[in-house]
């Protein structure tokens, strides 16, 4: 054999070597990422974890994504009634209301003695201008769960727009045997005694609500209004403008009123 012969066989020896060690990484690497790619759709999200999704969705305002999470949830557990729930108020927030009432149904159909799903749909009848559907809900989230503050609380604004003074204050005042930091309890007393012409029991109340939140816009606003009416400017000038900082758009009358007292 000469030597031209040989050396040839040895560069086909080694191409043949380096071909084979090739063929092998790229089978290794193909197996790799295969195996990765498996690993990677294997980890499909719970159920927990889309709701939680959902749940931060929603507080960050992505109301589309909070929807599209939920409704994920509730593929994956039909029965889930806190995802029909949440549902329900993020439909609330898009102006949803028929999808958003029958969320909360569907959750009670899975949960009747689910008392949040009552509460919401007092809301949100109370919203669609029914105010009887209203109420019938907030009894039974309350006949569900007697300490359920909110619901004391939202009762009560029904009874105030019917006029019934002393029923919307008793719910009210339950509102604050259950959570005596309910700033919101004592600012809508504040609203009964001052429409039935107690200013100072009112002021005292309006007072209450500051000093369970004192930055409770409105509270300020409302003060600003009694004490000017009561010919106090300069407590009414500053609450007024607190209430301006804290986001209230001031009537301008109210400030053309003032301005002769600053």
């Amino acid at each position: 054999m000469n030597q031209k012969m040989i050396k040839r066989r040895k560069i086909l020896k080694t191409r043949t070597r380096y071909l084979f060690i090739f063929t092998v990484i790229f089978l290794l690497v193909s197996s790799c990422a295969g195996g990765s790619k498996t690993k990677k759709d294997d980890k499909a999200l719970s159920a927990e974890e889309h709701f939680q999704l959902g749940f931060k969705a929603a507080e960050r305002g992505n109301l589309g994504e909070a929807v599209s999470e939920y409704e994920r949830v509730l593929k994956l557990e039909p029965k889930n009634a806190k995802a029909h729930l949440n549902l329900g108020v993020v439909y609330g927030r898009l102006g949803k209301w028929n999808q958003e009432i029958a969320e909360y149904k569907k959750a009670l159909g899975i949960d009747p003695q689910m008392a949040e799903a009552h509460f919401h749909l007092g809301i949100a009848y109370s919203e669609k201008g029914n105010p009887n559907e209203a109420m019938s809900h907030y009894r039974k989230a309350l006949e569900i769960n007697p300490n359920y503050a909110e619901a004391h609380n939202n009762l009560g604004n029904i009874y105030f727009r019917k006029g019934m003074l002393n029923e919307a204050l008793s719910e009210y005042a339950k509102s604050l045997q259950i959570k005596p930091d309910y700033a919101r309890g004592y600012f809508n007393m504040a609203n009964v005694y001052r429409q039935g012409g107690k200013i100072e029991e009112a002021i005292e109340y309006y007072r209450k609500a500051i000093e369970a939140n004192p930055k409770y816009a409105e509270a300020h606003y409302q003060l600003a209004f009694v004490y000017y009416e009561k010919g106090e400017y300069k407590s009414a000038i500053d609450h007024c403008d607190l209430a301006g900082k804290l986001g209230i758009v001031v009537d301008p009358m109210l400030l053309n009123n003032l301005k002769p007292h600053r």
